[in-house]
């Protein structure tokens, strides 16, 4: 047995030296790029991402395999690539330099490298996640600041301890089912886009990649509850949002947030009817963006739109060129995320203004949705028109232990 062991081993190093050798006797400028060779590499990538041609040089032809030896075959130091190796391949195939063919069948199965890419990812990493940051921490700071000057906004006159029903119980689960599903799309957004950056110092790359999974996860299927609370509250209340001439009186007085006394309002003032069109318009648009990430090669929607800003002549008022109008799926999912992160960042950003205003910012405000039953000096202050319809009908409840008829 030792014999045998000895026999094999010696054949196992036998049979691998003609191969260390012969690679070993392989030129290393062809397996190694020199630096002109990794400058043009740089160049022919910027140039490309200008919609300029790349340059012929001789550094160039040698990265993308042309001047290897041709004389290697399948049975040379490189097995089958021939006088090409993987990054010769991958980079002729990157510069349009060979025809190279896969198996893969469906859609984008055309574009397998997409150097076009590159702008996406820097403005992804850059000024949407930095700025977007900045939005919702200038929006909490300016928050904190009017709290601190202006404190919590009381009920002004004396208290009842009637009630009046402010919404009913599928209005509260409509605004409940499109709230939490946001906080949760928002939370889990954050950390797909911010995660890599800020989370993974902290927790580490296994924990975070366990984070990512379940956030994606998360996102994907939260959506869909988003979007049926979207449709209810858009159907239950936008009769009550329409603008009219008491809206123009409200934001004169600036809401009474600003100066003292309440201005008139009917069930929905003017800032809570701009809160509802920002969340149904841009929730609406938030929306459609996520359906086209999700199915991307079912639902386009820049293409068209392109198209049509381009027939409206958009591009030329702002000094611009025609807007792109052949998009493959990549590119079309590259404009999608991009649009779906800044509108979900002003969403955020106005939602954490709502957020106040309906629990420590005024009192009496949170119990419009806790409870649906909102005291009635609160009502006569913040919605009088509304209020006083519902006195005249008599939809008021008295106090427990109470038998007075209503005022």
């Amino acid at each position: 047995m030792p014999f045998l062991k000895s026999l094999l081993f010696s054949l196992t190093i036998a049979l691998a030296l003609p191969g260390s050798v012969t690679a070993q006797a392989v030129d290393p400028e062809v397996q190694q790029a020199t630096p002109d060779q990794a400058t043009t590499t740089l160049e022919d990538i910027l140039r490309r991402q200008e919609g300029l041609s790349s340059s012929d040089t001789p550094a160039r032809r040698t990265l993308v395999g042309e001047e290897a030896d041709p004389s290697a075959g399948a049975d040379g130091p490189l097995g089958t690539l021939g006088g090409s190796s993987d990054a010769d391949l991958w980079r002729a195939f990157r510069f349009d330099e060979r025809e190279i063919t896969t198996q893969a069948r469906g859609p984008a199965s055309n574009v397998i490298m997409q150097d076009g890419g590159q702008w996406w990812l820097e403005l992804r990493e850059g000024p949407v996640l930095h700025w977007g940051g900045y939005l919702l921490l200038g929006t909490l700071a300016l928050l904190a600041l009017f709290y601190f000057v202006k404190g919590r906004i009381e009920i002004d006159g004396q208290k009842t301890g009637r009630r009046i029903e402010r919404f009913t119980g599928i209005e509260r689960f409509g605004h409940w089912l499109i709230a939490g599903s946001f906080i949760i799309l928002g939370i889990t957004g954050l950390i797909t886009l911010m995660g890599r950056e800020f989370l993974i110092p902290i927790l580490g790359l296994n924990l975070f990649s366990d984070i990512a999974i379940a956030s994606k996860w998360l996102h994907n299927n939260v959506a869909w509850a988003f979007m049926l609370g979207l449709v209810m509250v858009f159907v239950m209340w936008v009769a009550h949002n329409i603008p009219d001439k008491t809206d123009i009186k409200w934001i004169a007085k600036g809401g009474g947030l600003l100066i003292k006394g309440h201005p008139p309002a009917k069930k929905f003032n003017a800032g809570q009817k701009m809160i509802f069109w920002v969340v149904v318009l841009f929730g609406a648009s938030v929306s459609a963006s996520g359906l086209a990430l999700l199915f991307p090669f079912q639902i386009t929607l820049f293409e068209p739109t392109f198209e049509h800003l381009n027939s409206w002549g958009v591009p030329s008022l702002f000094g611009m060129e025609a807007f792109p109008t052949d998009l493959e799926p990549q590119e079309e999912m590259q404009f999608a995320q991009l649009w779906h992160a800044i509108v979900a960042f002003v969403m955020m950003a106005v939602i954490l203004a709502h957020i106040y205003i309906g629990s420590i910012g005024m009192e009496g405000a949170f119990d419009a949705m806790g409870s649906g039953q909102v005291e009635e000096q609160w009502a006569r202050e913040h919605h009088s028109i509304w209020a006083e319809k519902k006195l005249a009908k008599g939809e008021v409840k008295q106090p427990e232990g109470s038998t007075a008829p209503a005022e």
